[in-house]
Formats: structure tokens, C-alpha cells, sequence
């Protein structure tokens, strides 16, 4: 990704939840706020992109559908981009509002993008911290979004300008941004491109300073990532993708080698959602193209 650019995944991570919000349903997570951090040429100008680029996603389904652009969309957001972004936010934001129901008041965002948890939960302003990390450019980004939308800053939400793999940014977010209180942290969207070992370094460093019973959800890719090629061969069309954005897919896991990699960080997984998990809690029945995204999972892990 070039220094002078916000991160393009968070930006088409927006699209796709303001997308859904707007033309699909039922919904799987209302994200009512993702169009306000859009501006209507961006949103035109991803729309046109992706309806230009269907040749690339499918050219079977290009010939098929050739003479309506609208169905186009909706084919390539509903298979390719929608899935995992709506799947695991509807996770983590249930997870999370369980989490503060016992006693959690700290929410760490890694890698927080365009999120808007803070903005449709005011009424969480004096319970919950809320603490947002991402690139100096990303948040910049964010900020600027926020003001065109008159979309004022909540006192509890604080933003940290970090890269999550520098070990001396990392040192200075748990000893001078963290309080050593009962904590919430996500990390979605962001496994995929650390190294491994910048995953468990994070891990490790991170959760030093929280204490027993504080938890993570985040998504990551098994170890069929770079082999699977999914409907539509999407999953090949979601590496090349991110390769051509300036941000490569780096990891993909065995479940045994999570388990241990959490595990010295001292954590217990204590769900663990498989693709078919995920497609039938957050799937199932539909009858439009959203399914579960091939060698995606979700996993909610506790420290001890």
C-alpha cells in the first residue's frame, strides 16, 4: 500500500457492508453508517470497477448477465466481497455486546478501518472504552470521513496511528494506551497479512498487560488458503486481489498450529467457527448468492 493512500480493503470493506445495507435482505449485519464514510463518486466508482471487472470474477456469468449492470454488482458483492466482512463483524459485535454484558470495559479495535461500533452505540458511551488502532493514513482517512459526515467523536473512542507489526509501536499501545482493566479486543480482516510471526508477537505483547478472562475475535485463512480455489474461484480472486492492492495474503493455519500459536500466548480458543459453522449460523436458507467464504474461520479466544 502506498504511504499516501488509505487502506483500499477498508475502503471495499465499507462498500460491501453499505451495500448490503441498502439492497440486501435479510440482513446479516445493518452497518447503517458504512454509506455515510463512502462519497457517492467513490461508491460509483467501485460499482463501475467491479461491473467493468466481471470477466475477471466469472466470465461465464459475464456472458449471462452482460446486459444488466445492477445484477452484475450484486453477483460480485454477494459472492466475492460481501460474505466474510458482514459474517464476522455480526460475530464479533455479538460477542462483544456479551462480553460488556459481563463486566468487559475496554474494546481494542486492531486494524479498526472504517468501523462505526462507537457511532451506533452511544448508549455505551460511559461503560466502554473504546480504543481504535490502525496506520497513520488510515486514520486520517477515517477522520476526515467522519467530519464530512458531521459525525462528531465520541468521548469514550480514542485513536492510536500504529503499524501493528512495529515492535516499538507495539510496546508503546500496551504500556501507554491500555488500561489493565477487563478487555475485548478484535482483530478482523488483519490475520491474513501479518507473518506468523508477527501474529504471535502481537498476541503475545497484547495480552501481557490484560487481564484473565479479557478475549479476542479475529478471522484467519486454514492452510488450504493458497490451494482452494472456491465458488467462482473466488478465493484465488480474493489472494489476486489483495496482491494487487499492495497488501499480499501472507498466512494460512492448521488448526493445531493456531491452537499452539495462541496458546503461548495464553489464550484458550473457546469457540471455533469452521466455514460450514459460519454457513449455517449466518447463511443458511438465503436465497441470493451470500454464502461462507471458503478456508475463512472465526475464533473467540480467552486468556487465562
Amino acid at each position: 500500500m502506498k504511504q499516501n493512500e488509505s487502506s483500499i480493503t477498508s475502503l471495499i470493506s465499507a462498500f460491501g457492508r453499505a451495500y448490503h445495507c441498502q439492497y440486501d435482505t435479510p440482513l446479516i449485519f445493518d452497518d447503517y453508517l458504512a454509506k455515510e464514510l463512502i462519497t457517492p463518486q467513490e461508491f460509483a466508482g467501485i460499482r463501475e470497477n467491479m461491473i467493468q471487472g466481471i470477466h475477471f470474477f466469472n466470465p461465464d456469468m459475464a456472458q449471462l448477465i452482460k446486459d444488466d449492470p445492477d445484477e452484475i454488482l450484486r453477483w460480485i458483492v454477494q459472492t466475492q466481497l460481501a460474505p466474510t466482512p458482514l459474517a464476522r463483524a455480526a460475530y464479533c459485535e455479538r460477542v462483544l455486546l456479551h462480553e460488556v454484558a459481563l463486566g468487559g470495559t475496554q474494546y481494542v479495535i486492531l486494524g479498526a478501518g472504517l468501523d462505526t461500533f462507537a457511532f451506533r452505540y452511544p448508549e455505551l458511551k460511559d461503560r466502554l472504552n473504546i480504543i481504535e488502532v490502525d496506520i497513520p493514513v488510515t486514520q486520517q482517512f477515517k477522520r476526515s470521513r467522519l467530519s464530512s459526515a458531521k459525525l462528531p467523536i465520541p468521548s469514550n473512542l480514542h485513536f492510536v496511528a500504529m503499524d501493528l507489526t512495529d515492535k516499538g509501536s507495539l510496546s508503546r499501545l500496551v504500556t501507554e494506551e491500555l488500561s489493565s482493566e477487563k478487555s475485548f479486543v478484535s482483530l478482523l480482516g488483519v490475520s491474513f497479512y501479518l507473518t506468523k510471526e508477527d501474529l504471535s508477537r502481537l498476541l503475545q505483547v497484547l495480552f501481557t498487560k490484560l487481564p484473565s478472562g479479557s478475549s479476542i475475535v479475529f478471522d484467519y485463512a486454514d492452510e488450504h488458503l493458497f490451494d482452494t480455489k472456491g465458488i467462482s474461484n473466488r478465493v484465488d480472486h480474493m489472494i489476486q486481489m489483495a496482491a494487487a492492492g499492495g497488501e499480499p495474503m501472507k498466512s494460512g493455519y492448521a488448526y493445531g498450529k493456531m491452537e499452539a500459536l495462541l496458546d503461548e500466548a495464553g489464550l484458550l480458543i473457546y469457540e471455533h467457527l469452521t466455514p460450514e459453522a459460519i454457513q449455517e449460523q449466518y447463511f443458511q436458507d438465503r436465497i441470493d448468492h451470500l454464502r461462507s467464504f471458503e478456508t475463512i474461520h472465526f475464533i473467540h479466544a480467552v486468556k487465562k
